[in-house]
């Protein structure tokens, strides 16, 4: 042990103002993050909207600033003013940039956590799975190209390192095909948004609620209870109906008068129809028209809207709608249609034949009946 240089004055000098300036600079810059983080706090809770929520991540992201990070930025500058041999400047010209990158990617790993839990917190990630994916996969991109920027910074080739990388990945992606398509799918449901958790949809035979979106498959609550799984690239490859976002609901629905109405009467009856619906609310009336001569009836067709898309109170005004008409028509003595069959008895008569006390016909001749 070379006790003359423990004993060299000149050494513990430097030692001292290293450390000297190292704490006062570690000092300056953690009160001056404090001030900046105070300061951006007192405007955020000026701000309104987004700008209110950006600048608060910012305050927090200065608040999560790493403390020994800290400390290493004032070794360094602590470094700068003592007189060190030419190999330990490019050390430390190096150990500034690692520094700084690592804080940079903690920085903004925070953001993105801060943005994940802001989400979850406000109960505006209405695809919690999505949500997940997406932070996971900016956190991967941050660090990945944090470590790629200093393996540079220190003179390391990354060209094969990143080719590699690439074809490995070809190889994973080409492994998994089938789940990576179900996981870009997902992500895509999160992006665009075609469905939410809780919305009532229609998929091929399927009709429920969204129960959950996962990573893999959406979960769907049926209108019989039972819980139906299905792939989110299935969901997506065909028609979906998404009925929680109709606002209005247009209903057409028909109804037969007999033919022997006098045409007089059939013509009030649009205007009844009119009356009636325009009578209930949340309905907006559309038209009322006698369409058609069909085989028993005289057909009329009627379209409204309903300014509301919930279903049972559909079905709450079809049905006043139902008992009105049935009481204004027996009010105009009008008879609703049925199915009616007429039969034609050629070649003789039917006489009436009172058995047991019930009028029954007998044919006079062996003519068989046909239908007409």
């Amino acid at each position: 042990m070379n006790w003359e240089t423990l004993l060299d004055q000149e050494l513990w000098i430097d030692v001292a103002v290293i450390l000297a300036v190292t704490f006062v600079c570690y000092w300056v810059l953690r009160t001056l993050l404090s001030l900046i983080a105070r300061r951006l706090d007192k405007v955020a809770a000026k701000a309104e909207g987004s700008h209110a929520r950006i600048l608060g991540f910012a305050t927090e992201m200065l608040r999560r600033t790493s403390r020994f990070l800290l400390f290493a930025f004032s070794l360094l500058i602590g470094l700068k003013a003592a007189e060190l041999p030419d190999r330990w400047a490019a050390m430390l010209s190096h150990g500034w940039f690692i520094a700084l990158a690592i804080q940079i990617a903690l920085w903004l790993d925070g953001g993105v956590r801060l943005w994940m839990e802001s989400l979850t917190r406000d109960g505006k990630a209405r695809n919690p799975v999505t949500t997940t994916i997406i932070g996971i996969m900016l956190r991967i991109v941050i660090w990945t190209m944090m470590l790629l920027s200093i393996l540079a910074n220190l003179g390391v080739d990354i060209t094969a390192m990143v080719a590699s990388l690439g074809v490995g990945g070809i190889a994973i992606a080409l492994a998994v095909q089938t789940l990576l398509s179900d996981v870009f799918a997902s992500l895509s449901i999160g992006v665009d948004k075609p469905f939410e958790i809780g919305d009532f949809v229609v998929f091929g035979d399927v009709a429920g609620n969204i129960e959950h979106i996962g990573l893999k498959t959406t979960r769907i609550r049926a209108l019989s209870g039972e819980q139906i799984v299905c792939s989110n690239t299935d969901m997506l490859r065909q028609f979906l109906h998404n009925y929680k976002r109709m606002d209005t609901r247009r209903i057409v629905f028909k109804f037969g008068i007999t033919k022997d109405t006098p045409p007089d009467k059939v013509r009030q009856i649009g205007g009844v129809v009119r009356e009636i619906i325009e009578g209930l609310d949340q309905t907006r009336f559309d038209r009322a028209h006698f369409v058609a001569f069909d085989d028993f009836q005289l057909t009329f067709e009627v379209v409204y809207i309903m300014l509301t898309s919930d279903y049972n109170t559909y079905m709450d005004v079809q049905q006043e709608i139902n008992l009105a008409l049935l009481q204004r028509m027996a009010d105009m003595e009008v008879d609703f249609a049925f199915p009616t069959q007429s039969i034609e008895f050629l070649g003789g008569r039917f006489p009436e034949v009172t058995v047991a006390g019930v009028a029954s016909a007998q044919p006079t001749n062996d003519n068989s009946p046909r239908l007409a």
